[in-house]
């Protein structure tokens, strides 16, 4: 069996040993009536959690798993990789992430509800010393999910139609509630086991009978397309250097071809073939950055038979060739580390 792709992010950023001092705090700028503003109990409580760990700009861990803070104040180029079911919060900037052939953009106080696994490139858009962003990511517990949706008296309707797996959504006072406790929780690491289950479970409750409610639900309601689709994908993602028939991924699925195919399309934005693609290209790019394997060397170990085939489909996908990609990113990874 192929290894499977890695779903943790190459962020380039400094691990918490490496991050430079913080320059002085750069207090937000009032915002007008019109414009979503951030409670400052909130922004407090990420800036005490970001000077805890030695300030700076990068990726912040809180201590429970699955939750951490980003704080960037550079230009941060496009990231592919594979998202988990998560949320993907904005305090401060703007954020943006394609998937498939769309585009969506994401500000202050919104929140991206990623609902499945799905290959898709984010980006960090124009923060600077002066204009920093400022972002939480909590991944979801499915387990969960169902717990909480199990216990609603009125389930929300999951809406007819498939759509897109990636979808915003408003950052609420009641969400944004959960936010600071988890964060203020960080300083008391004692009160984790027993409290942070319970802010989950509320965040969770707020999901479900938020707006996108009936989309929530359909990640834990048996034999939805979501659910059917997801089955499959757990199969390429765990033989993506395989050769994988749509019949055998439809018969998964507990779909005909065409209905799989159509589906899978809706929920992803991509075709089955297109999905195992960007699996193989993801996890040729992790080879090379993390383990300094060469182009063939990774090319052959995702199940590619021609590097030039590989190096032709990774610039069109990455927009940039492997080795340059990979030198790049490198000095990236260098340029922050040292900063």
């Amino acid at each position: 069996m192929s290894r499977m792709p890695e779903t943790a992010r190459i962020l380039p950023f400094p691990t918490n040993d490496e991050r430079r001092v913080a320059p002085m705090r750069v207090q937000p700028l009032p915002s007008s009536s019109s414009e979503p503003c951030v409670p400052a109990a909130l922004l407090d409580s990420v800036f005490a959690h970001v000077d805890t760990l030695g300030g700076g700009e990068g990726l912040f861990p809180l201590p429970m798993s699955g939750v951490n803070v980003i704080r960037a104040m550079r230009h941060v180029p496009a990231n592919p990789q594979m998202y988990r079911p998560s949320l993907c919060i904005v305090l401060e900037g703007l954020k943006q992430i394609e998937f498939g052939d769309q585009s969506l953009d994401y500000g202050v106080m919104e929140c991206l509800i990623v609902s499945m696994e799905i290959p898709a490139t984010g980006r960090i858009v124009g923060a600077s010393p002066q204009e920093p962003f400022l972002g939480m990511v909590i991944e979801l517990d499915i387990e969960m999910i169902r717990s909480v949706l199990e216990q609603l008296p009125n389930m929300p309707a999951p809406k007819g139609h498939d759509g897109p797996s990636l979808f915003v959504t408003r950052v609420g006072d009641h969400f944004a509630d959960c936010l600071v406790r988890l964060l203020r929780m960080a300083q008391t690491p004692e009160a984790i086991p027993i409290l942070f289950p319970s802010v989950m479970r509320e965040i969770c409750y707020w999901l479900l009978t938020g707006p996108h409610g009936g989309d929530i639900c359909k990640l834990v309601l048996p034999e939805t397309h979501l659910e059917r689709i997801t089955r499959a994908i757990r199969v390429m993602r765990e033989n993506f250097a395989q050769t994988l028939r749509i019949e055998q991924l439809a018969d998964i699925a507990r779909m005909s071809p065409s209905s799989f195919h159509q589906h899978f399309k809706a929920l992803t934005l991509m075709t089955p073939v297109q999905f195992q693609k960007q699996l193989r290209l993801l996890e040729a790019r992790r080879l090379m950055i993390a383990d300094a394997a060469n182009v063939t060397e990774a090319a052959y170990q995702v199940g590619y038979e021609s590097a030039s085939q590989f190096s032709r489909e990774y610039s069109r996908a990455f927009g940039v060739a492997p080795k340059r990609d990979v030198m790049e990113r490198k000095a990236l990874l260098t340029e922050v580390g040292a900063a």
